[in-house]
């Protein structure tokens, strides 16, 4: 029997971290590493628009116990962060991972939803106790602090490699045209403009 449970563990982490590889959750991305995949799994996440993460990739891992999918797995950040919900050496405390986990919850549901701890936290059931009043008490100083450790220790989010664009004879004494996305990437700076714009108002609107 015990092979059994084994076999059907194996088969399912095998589906789980091909689906999570092949299509992975937005912000998310599977990281293969030479950890036993039955036991470990890594991942990055992208730090969301309008949080302090933004803009930063944040590499966790979660780990699986040998009672899974009975138990949940514990999740870890290994990428420092200054979060009221991640205590220093990386644990994570999300619902998800205990007393709301079902068995039939998934790897790629569990990375979306500490993703989304990054932009709504829950200080309330704070493991950094700094963080978590500090959130509660002054937003400004919560954002700038966590900032300071993002830039510190995350690295960055790498833009997606682009095909250099011929220069055609003669034109602008051969310097070189811009880029075919420049417009996207205005885009997207206004997009973020009005997300931190947003999320300030709303800020404030909890405040009265």
């Amino acid at each position: 029997m015990a092979a059994m449970l084994g076999s059907d563990l194996k088969s399912r982490m095998a589906r789980e971290v091909r689906q999570l590889a092949q299509t992975p959750p937005e912000g998310v991305k599977y990281v293969e590493t030479d950890a036993d995949a039955l036991t470990e799994v890594h991942a990055d996440l992208t730090g969301p628009e309008g949080t302090p993460y933004s803009g930063a990739v944040f590499r966790l891992k979660l780990v699986i116990g040998s009672e899974f999918p009975s138990a949940p797995p514990r999740g870890f950040f290994l990428t420092k962060i200054f979060h009221p919900n991640v205590a220093t050496n990386g644990d994570i405390c999300v619902n998800t991972l205990k007393r709301d986990w079902k068995p039939e919850t998934t790897l790629s549901h569990i990375l979306q939803v500490i993703r989304c701890l990054l932009i709504v936290p829950f200080p309330e059931s704070s493991l950094n106790d700094e963080a978590g009043k500090l959130f509660m008490t002054s937003y400004e100083q919560y954002a700038q602090r966590a900032r300071l450790m993002t830039d510190l220790h995350a690295p960055k989010v790498q833009p997606p490699a682009r095909a250099a664009t011929p220069t055609a004879l003669g034109d602008n004494n051969g310097e070189s045209q811009p880029g075919p996305d420049a417009a996207a990437l205005e885009k997207q700076k206004l997009e973020v403009l009005r997300a931190k714009a947003k999320a300030k108002k709303k800020k404030g609107l909890k405040r009265l």
